[in-house]
């Protein structure tokens, strides 16, 4: 059994057990949360497809973690302008691990 679900603008296929790192939710950790934008649910060899959205579908998630990914390095010039600028950046996320898929 999986689901299709969307979160921070982004699409994921989940299965129960699974960990994955979603855009920062506003959640506590420990917490649970409920996803309940779920595109597409298998289930028993069926296939149910939203359109946009199953309703009554919800995941439930707990969050393992809050943090921040790896640092990147934005840098812009320009050649012959004496123009150059260097600053980093770290994106937030979420860690979740899908408890239960309900559909």
């Amino acid at each position: 059994m999986y689901a299709i679900i969307e979160t921070g603008g982004k699409q994921y296929r989940v299965q129960e057990g699974d960990v994955l790192k979603v855009e920062k939710l506003d959640v506590a950790e420990g917490e649970k949360v409920e996803l309940d934008k779920v595109l597409a649910l298998q289930k028993n060899e069926d296939l149910i497809v939203g359109s946009p959205l199953i309703a009554g579908a919800k995941v439930v998630a707990q969050v393992l973690e809050q943090g921040r990914g790896k640092k990147i390095i934005v840098f812009k010039y320009k050649s012959k302008k004496n123009y150059r600028r260097k600053q980093g950046h770290r994106q937030p996320y979420t860690q979740l691990r899908i408890e239960k898929i309900e559909g």
